[in-house]
């Protein structure tokens, strides 16, 4: 059986939650590869066989951490000449869309980003324009490299192997044209990390100022969820932007999504939508969100939250 490369997303030895995605829908095209690039393989190596990865091939020269995308495109490019894969497979994330591109100029190759699934015969089905319209798209000229967007797939466990086997590359001087001269490790709560977060609590405008979203902050921690915001919020000052939900912040695909004075623009719910279930607060029962609603309160969330807060405290307790 062919090959379908993964190109991995990972931390410090933490495999992302979108290479799980990746790996269950390269499954159903040929024999899931991952491709890793810098160190700490061994570490990910459990999670990639416990979601489905045969092969793991490891390409950790310090000079994939040491300069940007180029390092990683050339990589790619040397394993697909050596095994013709049906198809690569990255993740829709800045990095993983740069990697793409780059791949794709160096094999001349058709490349897809902001696929939300793939159907037979490799089809993608990209959403646009805030999901109103979904369009396929296909592949015609070389190896199909196809960006995933994450949270698009839910992933499925299926054991492999995931035998680790070294890759030996010898990098261009071009692709070693940008260099990283600085990390700076991102601050971290306690809460779950938004794209990898099982509950999300999101707030939007009827929050009404930075010092209210303590409200929706309150509410995730009863729950162990991430906190998110809409675009509106953000745009406000009330919550950072990185937490921002929707088609032109983050997307998120938990088992709970709750939108707190959220009104529902296409925005917002393009990166919300696919959640499992979805629970919406919000005093307007006319709101466009709640036509994606599991569960509504039409109600004032400065009622309804403290008292939801306090029954959750009081199961915890119970």
């Amino acid at each position: 059986m062919a090959e379908v490369l993964v190109f991995a997303e990972h931390t410090g030895g933490e495999v992302k939650k979108v290479t799980c995605e990746l790996l269950t829908l390269a499954r159903r095209f040929g024999e899931p590869a991952v491709v890793w690039t810098g160190p700490d393989a061994e570490a990910g190596r459990d999670r990639l066989a416990e979601f489905g990865a045969v092969k793991v091939y490891v390409a950790d020269g310090a000079e994939f951490d040491e300069y940007v995308a180029g390092p990683k495109a050339e990589a790619l490019a040397a394993l697909i000449a050596e095994k013709s894969p049906v198809a690569v497979l990255l993740a829709g994330t800045p990095e993983g869309k740069e990697v793409a591109g780059r791949l794709a100029v160096k094999i001349d190759a058709g490349v897809i980003t902001d696929a939300v699934g793939l159907a037979d015969d490799l089809v993608a089905e990209q959403s646009i324009f805030g999901g109103s319209i979904v369009v396929q798209s296909k592949v015609k000229t070389g190896t199909p490299i196809i960006a995933v967007r994450p949270n698009s797939v839910t992933p499925q466990a299926e054991p492999g192997a995931a035998e680790l086997v070294p890759l030996e590359v010898q990098l261009s001087d071009a692709a070693k044209g940008a260099r990283v001269t600085e990390r700076v490790v991102q601050e971290r709560g306690e809460r779950p990390e938004l794209t990898e977060a099982s509950i999300v609590v999101s707030g939007g405008r009827g929050v009404g100022s930075a010092e209210h979203f303590e409200l929706i902050e309150q509410l995730a921690d009863s729950l162990g969820a991430a906190v998110g915001a809409s675009r509106a919020a953000t745009d406000a000052g009330w919550y950072p932007h990185q937490f921002q939900v929707g088609q032109t912040g983050k997307n998120v695909a938990p088992q709970l999504y709750m939108a707190v004075g959220i009104s529902g623009a296409i925005q917002h719910r393009a990166g919300m939508q696919t959640s499992k279930t979805i629970m919406v607060i919000n005093k307007d029962p006319e709101a466009p969100i709640f036509e994606l609603a599991d569960f509504g309160v039409v109600g004032d969330l400065f009622k309804v939250v403290p008292q939801l807060v306090e029954e959750i405290g009081k199961h915890g307790q119970a």
